[in-house]
């Protein structure tokens, strides 16, 4: 499956009594609340002594993944095309690979 046959498919499940701007404030409010999900997860394996959850934290990110597929939608873009765009800015950012030096000293405007 490509990354656009899954916002299509996931979007199946999209409420239809949503009107475009609806659907946007529910994609951002939802990638908060799901990544809030993700990490308790991550919390409670770091500092409460729990065994790391990774199915759950799979599901977790699969929520993830659709609330992006709906922000993709809203703003009627390809998930493709914002995952292409993030490679290209990281490769601009960082052409050598990661670089903590670099991380701390982001040119200006530099998103």
């Amino acid at each position: 499956m490509t990354v656009n046959e899954y916002q299509r498919l996931a979007m199946t499940t999209l409420n239809p009594a949503l009107d475009r701007k609806e659907v946007l404030i529910n994609s951002v409010m939802g990638l908060c609340g799901e990544s809030g999900e993700a990490i308790d997860i991550v919390k409670k394996w770091l500092a409460q002594g729990h065994e790391l959850d990774k199915a759950r934290l799979a599901k977790e990110l699969g929520d993830v993944a659709w609330y992006l597929a709906e922000a993709a939608t809203a703003l009627d873009i390809p998930l493709e095309e914002i995952l292409q765009g993030n490679l290209e800015k990281l490769k601009k950012r960082y052409p050598e690979g990661f670089d903590a030096q670099k991380s701390m000293a982001r040119l200006s405007g530099d998103l």
